[in-house]
């Protein structure tokens, strides 16, 4: 009888992610029944989906919205690890305060679970590291000062490798262009989010900064990758009069194809920071939260003394600006913008120092590495 393996992802990083693990497990054993709740991704891959959730992805008070959502599939849940299509392995990826209680679910049940993208308790929230100890089996962090962190706190933690560098072009520097601001116009990248709250919440602010830097640079050019969540908001006809009047591109799906061609990107905090910096593109990060939640509680949870990932990996430093928490200022991002343009040479050695951060994480090979890790709890 073929194993089963049943992966759990509550957005769309975790969709893609767990899709580069699920094209490796089928290839390394084409046997295996996978099933999941997730996304289009994912099936694409091989699996079964049984509940899209990607869709409805959020994060902070919206996050709330889930939970009757999340109460469904842990009933389903239920039913399914007491059925003869009960899983061999449970596998959680990203997303902890959608999937931690997956995988309490799943030891209560006795399936053995693999936690893939190590929820970032060494930021905030480091109580939870109690129920990732008594819940998880083993976990696969994508960055390499984590496996040490989880580890020290009893954790089966190891370093795999970031997924985003098995999805990139080859040479994905040749994409590249070799002529650059000031030697041309000023090429923007605006990056407001992958799920439709972060492209809510960040894109009407971010749309007046690149009004501001306009006026300044009359001649700069936006580019604007999308996804899905994003481009339904971002292609309305809600901001068509505004982005008419801007020389701008919006492409869903085409992030590897824009940014590389960006002098500056103004940029969502996330996953999105080190996709950008894959490309060695200087940046702006914001992320725009309710000031007054920042004051009651953000500030209090938050236990790095930076939060943009770029600038995390960098020791926690300044090597990119980042304007976090945001209370939406447009003037704020347009001001630092400008200033960036107006010293090309900083913008040179910002690229450089890029670059070289990014060189210790970016060897293909993390959907491998966790598919053979899979396969290992397998027996």
């Amino acid at each position: 009888m073929p194993k089963r393996i049943f992966f759990t992802v509550g957005e769309v990083s975790g969709d893609n992610h767990a899709a580069g693990a699920i094209a490796a497990l089928k290839r390394l054993d084409p046997s295996l029944q996978i099933d999941a709740v997730g996304g289009p991704a994912m099936a694409e891959a091989g699996a079964t989906i049984h509940t899209e959730t990607t869709k409805r992805a959020a994060m902070t008070w919206h996050g709330i919205k889930r939970i009757g959502e999340i109460r469904r599939i842990e009933k389903w849940l239920v039913d399914r690890y007491r059925s003869p299509e009960r899983p061999d392995l449970h596998v959680c990826v990203d997303s902890s305060g959608f999937n931690l209680r997956f995988a309490r679910m799943a030891k209560r049940a006795g399936v053995p679970t693999l936690y893939y993208v190590a929820p970032q308790l060494w930021a905030s929230r480091e109580g939870r590291i109690r129920q990732v100890r008594e819940s998880v089996d083993r976990l696969a962090c994508i960055f390499p000062f984590e496996e040490k962190w989880f580890r020290d706190r009893g954790v089966n933690a190891t370093f795999v490798g970031h997924p985003l560098f098995d999805h990139l072009p080859p040479n994905r520097f040749d994409r590249i262009s070799h002529l650059r601001y000031p030697d041309r116009a000023p090429v923007i990248g605006v990056v407001a989010g992958s799920r439709r709250s972060e492209v809510k919440a960040n894109f009407p602010p971010l749309l007046d900064a690149m009004k501001l830097i306009a006026a300044a640079h009359p001649t700069a050019r936006f580019l604007l990758p999308t996804t899905p969540a994003g481009q339904e908001l971002i292609g309305s006809d809600e901001y068509a009069a505004e982005l008419d009047v801007l020389d701008c591109t919006i492409q869903q799906d085409a992030f590897d194809e824009l940014i590389p061609q960006c002098d500056l990107v103004l940029c969502k905090s996330g996953t999105s920071t080190v996709h950008v910096a894959a490309y060695a593109v200087p940046m702006i990060v914001v992320y725009r939260i309710n000031m007054l939640l920042w004051k009651a509680a953000g500030q209090f949870l938050i236990k790095t003394p930076k939060i943009a990932m770029v600038n995390i990996l960098a020791g926690n430093t300044d090597l990119v600006p980042e304007i976090i928490p945001w209370n939406g200022d447009p003037q704020l991002v347009a001001d630092q913008a400008l200033k960036m343009l107006a010293e090309p040479e900083g913008l040179a050695d910002m690229r450089l120092k890029l670059r070289e951060l990014i060189r210790p994480i970016e060897a293909p090979g993390a959907s491998e590495n966790v598919a053979r890790m899979a396969l290992q709890m397998l027996g």
